[in-house]
C-alpha cells in the first residue's frame, strides 16, 4: 500500500513541476515591473500604471519604453484636453486665457520630446549606447520642465480652470518623473558593465 502512494505522489509532483515553472515565469513580467518601480519617486502609480500596460516586458528596457509611452499617452490626453478648454473662452479673464494658450504650447514641446525619447528607446545599439541614454534622459528632463512651466503661468491666476489645469498636470509630471527614473535606471546598470 506504501509504495503506490508513494509513487502517486512522485507522479503528481512530478506532473505539477512545468506548471509551477510556467506560473513563475508568467509572472516574469510584473516582478520586473515590481523590482524597476520600488525606487521611482512615485513607486504606487509607477506600479499601477506599469502593471496594466506593460505587456511582455522581459528587459528593464523594455519598462523603460513602456514607462515613456504611457507619459507620452497621457501628455497627448492632457494636451487635447486643454486645447479643447482654451477654444472655450467665454467668461475666461485674459490672464487666464493666455496661462491656458501658454500651457498648451509647453505641452506640444513636452510631447515631442517623449516621442524622441521613445523613438530613441527603441533603437539603442550597444556602441552608441552611452550616448543615446544621454539624449533620452535630457529630452525626458525638457518634456518634465515643459510641464512644469505650464504651472508657473498659472501662479496669478484663481479659480476652476487653475485647479484642474494643476491636477492633471501634477498627474503627468509624476508619470513623467517615473519614466526619467526608470530610463535613469536602466542607463546606471548598463554603465557598471561599461
Amino acid at each position: 500500500m506504501a509504495l503506490p502512494l508513494c509513487i502517486l505522489i512522485t507522479f503528481l509532483v512530478c506532473s505539477l513541476f512545468p506548471y509551477s515553472s510556467v506560473a513563475r515565469n508568467s509572472d516574469m513580467p510584473h516582478n520586473l515591473v515590481r523590482s524597476s518601480c520600488i525606487h521611482a519617486n512615485y513607486p504606487d502609480l509607477c506600479l499601477r500604471t506599469l502593471t496594466a500596460y506593460v505587456g511582455p516586458a522581459k528587459t528593464p528596457n523594455d519598462v523603460a519604453k513602456a514607462a515613456v509611452s504611457v507619459s507620452l499617452s497621457r501628455a497627448r490626453k492632457v494636451s487635447e484636453y486643454l486645447t479643447n478648454l482654451a477654444h472655450i473662452r467665454n467668461g475666461r479673464s485674459g490672464r487666464e486665457q493666455g496661462a491656458l494658450s501658454d500651457c498648451v504650447d509647453q505641452l506640444t514641446d513636452s510631447v515631442d520630446q517623449l516621442k524622441k525619447s521613445l523613438s530613441e528607446l527603441q533603437h539603442l545599439r550597444s556602441r552608441t549606447f552611452r550616448w543615446q541614454m544621454s539624449n533620452a534622459e535630457t529630452w525626458v528632463s525638457a518634456a518634465l520642465t515643459y510641464e512644469d512651466t505650464c504651472l508657473d503661468g498659472f501662479q496669478k491666476v484663481d479659480g476652476k480652470i487653475k485647479m484642474d489645469v494643476k491636477r492633471q498636470i501634477t498627474n503627468l509630471a509624476k508619470v513623467t518623473s517615473n519614466a526619467l527614473y526608470l530610463i535613469t535606471r536602466l542607463d546606471e546598470s548598463r554603465g557598471k558593465g561599461s
